[in-house]
């Protein structure tokens, strides 16, 4: 993704410039139009600025701008729509007109665009350019603090990234800011891998001395650079705008302060079109807040986001309650039994259910958090009974969700994370797409998707069992292949009669005592 700084006015009070150059820019590519001028407002991060931007064919958007530091205003946009889009800039001076300019948006070659609820789908997610998107999420807490503020490039971010793209991952769930935690092995942490506490700060000061009459541009100028890292990898940036339980000092609920920050996380990112807005991480775990305040923020958050970027909020308690106001549900399940629990859930609404925590953390070199399972096959088990109730999930790994992360995968002493296991999901979900089934189970069968003439069975017991009263399987003739989780590989079809209300075989003995995936298909 390239990011264009695509116009810059120089605007000396008392003059006036009207006419900007004619610009071009790919259809869903960022586009930053920056204004300098010569005397700042008393509060130049409450100074409004806003572009109204019109397309030939008479649609418009308002975008806010935001404060960048010394004497510069932005206005970050990015264009749904090719063609020629027209605008005018308003909040730079009082004495001078409102600026204007052309820019020219091509069709997109190679980027898709934000993801959406799928048209006909609404369960599941779709691409803007209409191709489906299959979540897979890594959890990646202090992803804003890996690299030093300022530096040239990101190699620490870039190398965790550039990893977990390998594996299938689409998807980060990140922290704005995050700055400690109580738990985790902190003795056993090498000072490479340790990022709690951080000396850097959203707003001035710092996290134990902070100064809310100000924000920290640089800090900001640095998340810049990581979500666009992202955008590069084609990695959708689920961006928590708070988190309740990482030891920040915010300031008071909706105070002028809280609402100074707020507003220019949102005006600054939402033109990014690998974005996710989350309002906070444990949003009501911790007393901070109430679900009004929660209403409150969504709305407050929709009223400036000219580009429509889907929202959710981590707390399931908060998304049953007021569904129609999330664009997908959110929810923190850890039961034992998972598939059945999330089949409930699913039945519920009609939106997307993403399953943000499912209590399975990954353990390799040091603990940080156990939760309730964190050897690789549960972890990855609980994925997989996620996506046969048709729903989504994160991974969390111990040494990289939290504060310790453990960037460069050559430095894990000891049993590496299984990030491959997720890669074969990926490619298992690519070649029978989960949009395309439906999840059901009869009376003794395992969890199970169907299309019209293909089945999926996934199970760790050795023998699958299926019913009969699925009438599009009985007296039928099938072909039955396996698919192992742990390599990816699938062992060779055999032909089989449905006879009757029963069909009942073993696994391969190479599959024996391990989870797998038995795809049915009806032999026409």
């Amino acid at each position: 993704m390239i990011r264009i700084i695509a116009l810059i006015f120089c605007l000396c009070l008392g003059v006036t410039y009207t006419q900007g150059q004619e610009l071009r820019a790919d259809q869903w590519q960022v586009v930053d139009l920056s204004f300098t001028i010569n005397k700042l407002p008393d509060l130049p991060f409450d100074h409004g600025v806003s572009a109204l931007f019109t397309h030939e064919s008479g649609e418009t958007m308002t975008v806010p701008g935001y404060y960048n530091g010394a004497k510069e205003y932005q206005v970050r946009v990015s264009f749904s729509k090719p063609g020629k889009w027209t605008y005018e800039v308003s909040g730079i001076g009082k004495k001078n007109k409102n600026q204007r300019g052309v820019i020219e948006v091509t069709m997109a070659e190679k980027q898709r665009g934000p993801i959406q609820i799928m048209d006909g789908k609404s369960q599941h997610f779709a691409y803007a350019n209409g191709e489906p998107y299959m979540a897979m999420a890594f959890e990646l807490d202090w992803l804003f603090a890996l690299d030093e503020i300022g530096a040239d490039g990101l190699p620490n971010s870039s190398s965790i990234i550039n990893e977990i793209a390998a594996n299938g991952f689409n998807q980060v769930v990140m922290n704005v800011y995050a700055y400690d935690a109580h738990w985790g092995d902190k003795e056993r942490m090498l000072p490479q891998h340790d990022f709690s506490k951080p000396e850097v700060f959203p707003y001035g000061g710092s996290n134990t001395n902070p100064d809310y009459d100000v924000l920290n541009v640089d800090f900001f100028k640095h998340l810049d650079k990581v979500i666009a890292l992202l955008n590069e990898q084609d990695i959708i940036a689920h961006l928590m705008i708070y988190v309740w339980n990482k030891q920040v000092n915010w300031p008071d609920p909706e105070s002028v302060e809280d609402n100074r920050y707020f507003d220019y996380v949102v005006k600054r990112y939402q033109a990014y079109p690998n974005l996710n807005w989350d309002i906070s991480k444990e949003a009501l775990a911790y007393g901070r807040d109430d679900m009004g305040y929660i209403s409150r923020r969504i709305a407050r958050l929709r009223s400036m986001d000219a580009h429509q970027r889907l929202v959710t909020v981590h707390d399931y308690n908060y998304c049953s309650k007021y569904p129609e106001l999330v664009d997908f549900i959110s929810i923190q399940e850890w039961e034992p039994y998972l598939y059945g629990r999330m089949r409930e859930v699913r039945s519920r609404y009609d939106k997307p259910i993403f399953n943000i925590e499912h209590g399975g953390y990954e353990k390799t070199d040091i603990t940080i958090f156990d939760g309730a399972y964190n050897d690789a096959l549960t972890c990855l088990d609980r994925a997989y009974q996620c996506a046969f109730a048709g729903t989504y999930s994160t991974y969390y790994w111990q040494n990289a969700a939290w504060y310790h992360v453990i960037y460069d995968l050559n430095d894990v002493a000891e049993n590496p994370p299984k990030l491959s296991y997720y890669r074969h999901l990926m490619d298992f979900f690519d070649t029978y797409p989960l949009h395309e089934f439906e999840p059901e189970r009869g009376a003794f069968s395992p969890p199970a998707l169907s299309r019209e003439t293909t089945f999926l069975y996934y199970l760790d017991s050795d023998r699958l069992g299926i019913y009969g009263e699925n009438k599009r399987l009985k007296d039928q003739k099938v072909s039955i292949r396996w698919f192992d989780p742990q390599t990816g590989k699938y062992l060779n079809a055999e032909e089989r009669q449905m006879d009757g209300v029963w069909l009942g075989f073993d696994k391969p003995a190479a599959l024996k005592g391990a989870m797998a995936i038995a795809v049915i298909e009806i032999i026409k």
